[in-house]
């Protein structure tokens, strides 16, 4: 068995929505990527009007488990369902029932490979390429966006964090790693998540599948979560050129008590359901932890409804899953089963979750 390729993926999703036309549907993406190709998301579920999970991968091309990942919990999920049957994976195990509950009460949006350039270019030329394939803009040499860098929170990180923050992004498009494109939202691959969570307002939470640390991360990644000053936020210009610094009391990204305590649980539900497959532990954290962040889909996810009260709240959450980017097959097929065990828990767990939050 090897790695699915960007083709492979999608011809994956639309078997998928062919032979189970009663419990998916497939949702092609508007924006082509620079290199022509058009990406697919499949949802499964039975129902309208449930809370819904959308569910990323490949958004960094060199981290090659979480598409697999993705496609294979849809393939497993709508078999199962179809059969009646539960689902065993390592030593966790999900009954008949959990499995009609996720299919039927909520709605999983499966969007398995997220940059199909940058993956085609990673398995087929340099393993190790992390951004999409944006041609430079002057026609030089420099090549690429980090998708994970370019959505619309906190974008301008020179003007939004302090000097001295350590943010994790660049201004340089030649930068091999972090650039984070010319604008927000630049990058059709950005887009297209953004007009999932526009026209999809059922999301109620984002994961956002990467690897490889291994660690479940929670809102907020610019800066340390704080409950007690609602004034400061990432709307607020005023705390501009101090965001983000480390050990610093002067400003901290709030969040509400209710809301930090849903992520948290939600967090650490993930967590239990992971290391029950093969004993891996995959601590929960803030974002922030691991080091400060702008422009990821994880904030953005979690921050529209603070910059419009009218858009639902959607939780965002990143899984980096198992150890290294690339592993062998049959290592990356334990880590499948550790993704695949997270999400069930997330889904079978969200209904309890959100009857305690504002919407």
């Amino acid at each position: 068995m090897a790695y699915l390729n960007p083709a492979e993926v999608e011809s994956a999703l639309e078997n998928l929505a062919a032979a189970y036309p009663g419990a998916c549907e497939l949702i092609t993406c508007p924006n082509p990527t620079h290199e022509g190709r058009t990406t697919s998301v499949l949802r499964v579920g039975t129902r309208s009007g449930v809370d819904g999970v959308l569910l990323l991968g490949g958004v960094h091309a060199r981290e090659w488990v979480p598409p697999d990942a993705l496609v294979s919990l849809a393939a497993d999920l709508l078999e199962a369902h179809q059969l009646g049957t539960g689902l065993v994976y390592g030593g966790q195990r999900y009954t008949a029932d959990e499995v009609r509950r996720v299919v039927e009460d909520t709605a999983l949006y499966v969007f398995p490979c997220v940059n199909p350039d940058g993956r085609a270019h990673s398995q087929t030329a340099d393993p190790l390429w992390r951004k999409n394939r944006r041609p430079h803009p002057d026609g030089g040499g420099c090549v690429g966006v980090d998708v994970n860098r370019n959505f619309d929170f906190l974008w301008d990180h020179r003007a939004r964090f302090a000097a001295d923050s350590g943010v994790r992004t660049s201004a340089n498009p030649c930068d091999r790693q972090v650039y984070r494109g010319p604008s927000a939202a630049s990058e059709p691959e950005t887009r297209n998540v953004v007009r999932l969570l526009d026209s999809r307002p059922d999301v109620r939470v984002l994961v956002d599948v990467h690897s490889a640390v291994p660690v479940i991360l929670h809102a907020w990644g610019s800066d340390r979560n704080q409950s007690t000053r609602p004034e400061q936020t990432f709307l607020d210009a005023r705390f501009d050129g101090v965001r983000g610094r480390p050990n610093d009391t002067g400003y901290g990204e709030y969040i509400t008590p209710t809301d930090l305590g849903t992520v948290t649980a939600l967090a650490r539900r993930m967590r239990d359901a992971v290391k029950a497959v093969r004993g891996d532990d995959y601590p929960v954290e803030q974002a922030y932890g691991l080091y400060p962040t702008s422009g990821a889909s994880d904030d953005h996810a979690y921050g529209r409804h603070v910059a419009d009260p009218t858009r639902s709240k959607v939780f965002g959450f990143t899984i980096e899953c198992g150890h290294t980017f690339q592993p062998t097959w049959a290592e990356a097929e334990e880590v499948v089963r550790e993704v695949s065990s997270a999400v069930l828990a997330l889904a079978l767990a969200l209904p309890a979750a959100l009857s305690g939050t504002d919407r």
